[in-house]
């Protein structure tokens, strides 16, 4: 049985992970008491007793906690910003190469993707290391997500009785494009340059859609949305957890919130053979956060893939 310890466990993503060991017997849970749950000391001992931790903190106290490792054997699972484009971490996306799956498995430090740039880099990853597109391609990227994302501040403002009405409305942010997920998505895709990203939170608490916009005649060449299908499809085939659905699978509107609570994705690609369109949706708080963490978990262990996960059709 393993012993499994969660620093920030109370976050919005510390409690989805916490929950999802509720029916769990492969695993011991090493609980903190409330009152310590910033000494420092009594951190160090429960990660050092630990088999795997998750790190569900702020970037700060993350970097701190690793800090705090002495047990060469403790596996430390990061669900922070801090080490995603670190190269002594494993990426753990572990859909988007064999040599991500190898990391997650072989890695005493993992690094869980942001939930934006698990959608971007689904897309763009495949693009570039397939060469559909040059590195150097000027990706425009839009994305909407649930107001979960925006944590546990932004929560209580959505779900205030009094809120302001301007929450009412989806609201497009990071408008001077320095979101955080930028820096990852740049450097896990391959490509040679920022991309521009709009994204927006929207009136509704889980769920997320990501979209590309490629201009055809701007592509290596001028591909079909038939052969990105074919190309989607071989990149992740075999996996029960990204699906490349079939081209018209969507007749009319695509829905962010149509996979909340599950912790697969879903890839579309819409369009003509002037403008194609290619969308990545899953869950903000699954896929994109704690199913996410927990899939690295298990892939670790060297186990089922999808072991306390929600998977669909």
């Amino acid at each position: 049985m393993k012993k499994i310890f969660i620093d920030g466990k109370d976050g919005t993503t510390g409690l989805k992970i916490y929950s999802r060991f509720e029916d769990r017997d492969d695993i011991e849970l090493l609980l903190i008491d409330e009152d310590k749950r910033k000494d420092a000391k009594e951190r160090a001992r429960l990660i050092n007793e630990s088999d795997y931790t998750f790190l569900c903190l702020p970037d700060a106290a993350s970097i701190e906690a690793v800090s705090l490792v002495e047990n060469d054997n403790v596996t430390l699972i990061d669900t922070s910003t801090a080490h995603r484009t670190n190269p002594g971490w494993a990426y753990g996306f572990a859909e988007l190469s064999d040599k991500h799956r190898r990391m997650i498995e072989n890695s005493k430090r993992i690094a869980v993707p942001g939930c934006y740039a698990s959608g971007f880099n689904s897309i763009v990853y495949p693009l570039v290391s397939s060469g559909f597109i040059d590195s150097e391609y000027d990706v425009v990227c839009f994305a909407m997500s649930g107001y979960t994302g925006a944590g546990k501040k932004g929560i209580a403002q959505y779900e205030d009785e009094n809120r302001d009405k301007e929450l009412d409305s989806p609201r497009m942010y990071a408008l001077t494009q320095q979101h955080k997920h930028l820096r990852e998505m740049k450097a896990v895709s391959g490509l040679s340059k920022e991309p521009v990203f709009s994204p927006f939170i929207c009136d509704y608490p889980q769920g997320m859609v990501v979209s590309i916009a490629l201009h055809t005649a701007s592509m290596r060449r001028k591909f079909s949305p038939a052969d990105l299908y074919i190309m989607f499809s071989e990149h992740y085939y075999g996996s029960d957890i990204v699906k490349v659905r079939e081209l018209g699978y969507t007749e009319g509107m695509i829905a962010a919130n149509a996979f909340a609570g599950r912790d697969d994705m879903e890839i579309e690609i819409n369009g003509n053979n002037d403008r194609i369109i290619v969308t990545s949706r899953f869950d903000n708080l699954g896929k994109g956060a704690s199913g996410a963490a927990i899939q690295c978990l298990n892939i670790a262990m060297g186990i089922d893939e999808k072991t306390g996960l929600n998977i669909g059709e």
